[in-house]
Formats: structure tokens, C-alpha cells, sequence
């Protein structure tokens, strides 16, 4: 049985797909990671579900990550935020490995259970050392989703036109014609 993924905005780069597990719907805030089950759809979600198990001891691990990087998208430069994602990371290592394919890298944990929640902090210093001012929090007003800016002028301000760019359009056109 194949479960839907009920989060309006998915294929993020992996830390900002963790942030987005917490989303609004219909003014609730909504959380899939509230239990293992939803642990299991993201961890599928991002392929990382052949790898890692949806326990409770990864559910915690993963959770400590989105709050770590929850505070560094917010507050970035943050000396305690910093420290909070260096905490995650402190669970994990690369370690580098010869392949019969040639060079490589292998991630190792020191315990399983941090797995994706490690996987996620390193993906956001990937961002960091690429992308650091492409990294957005949805400019509408009621929502909570993150999103790498793609846009070629690097001016996208929704994560999604179709809904929170067009209600606010559609915001500011009610207001205009409100006060004529």
C-alpha cells in the first residue's frame, strides 16, 4: 500500500524538505512528523527509507535536526543556532573510501538513528557554502514552507505562485478595490 505524501510542497534539497513536514492547511499547522508512519513517508519521500529505519529513536533524532535548523534558517549567523546544527552533525562523519568505481565517500553515523537527521544538517551546509542567500521562508504571510530560490534573478518570493503568489495578489486586489 502506497502512502500520498500530504504536504503541499515536496522535492526541496533535503533540509529544506525536513522544515517542510510542518506546513499551515487552512489556518492549522499540520506536521507529519508526529509519529513514525510519517517519518516513513518522508523518509521515502527523499529515498532515504532503504537506509534508515522510521523508529521512534529516528523520529526524535530527525525532529532535534528540523528544530536545529528551524532556529539557523531563522536566525543565520546565530552562534546558538550554529552550535544546534553542530550538535546533529556530531552524530556522523565522511569517510573517505576507494570504490572499484574510483574515489568516494561514505557517511558514517554513531548511531544508525541519527542517520537522516545527520543527512539533512549536511545537506543545509551544501546550501550554506552554495547557495546561502537562496535559502527562502514563503513571503506570504500564513505560510511556513521553505524553498531554494531557483529563479534565474534569484527574486521568488512564494514557494508557490499557484497558491500563496496568487492569494496575495489576490489580497492586495481585494484591498484595492475595497477602498474605492
Amino acid at each position: 500500500m502506497t502512502v500520498i505524501d500530504p504536504r503541499p510542497l515536496t522535492g526541496e534539497p533535503l533540509s529544506l524538505d525536513l522544515l517542510n513536514t510542518r506546513w499551515m492547511s487552512e489556518g492549522e499547522r499540520q506536521d507529519l512528523l508526529v509519529d513514525t508512519e510519517g517519518l516513513a513517508i518522508w523518509l521515502a519521500a527523499n529515498g532515504l527509507d532503504g537506509d534508515f529505519a522510521a523508529d521512534e529513536a529516528t523520529l526524535r533524532h530527525t525532529r532535534t535536526a528540523r528544530e536545529a535548523l528551524k532556529a539557523l534558517v531563522d536566525r543565520p549567523g546565530d552562534a546558538e543556532a550554529a552550535a544546534r546544527v553542530d550538535a546533529v552533525l556530531e552524530h556522523g562523519r565522511i569517510r573517505a573510501v576507494l570504490t572499484t568505481a574510483g574515489p568516494g565517500e561514505r557517511a558514517e553515523f554513531t548511531d544508525p538513528a541519527w542517520g537522516p537527521a545527520w543527512t539533512a544538517a549536511r545537506d543545509h551546509l551544501d546550501l550554506l557554502r552554495t547557495a546561502p542567500d537562496r535559502i527562502r521562508t514563503c513571503a506570504h504571510e500564513a505560510c511556513i514552507l521553505h524553498f531554494l530560490d531557483t529563479s534565474r534573478n534569484g527574486t521568488r518570493r512564494w514557494h508557490s505562485m499557484a497558491t500563496c503568489g496568487n492569494r496575495a495578489k489576490a489580497s492586495r486586489h481585494y484591498a484595492r478595490t475595497k477602498e474605492t
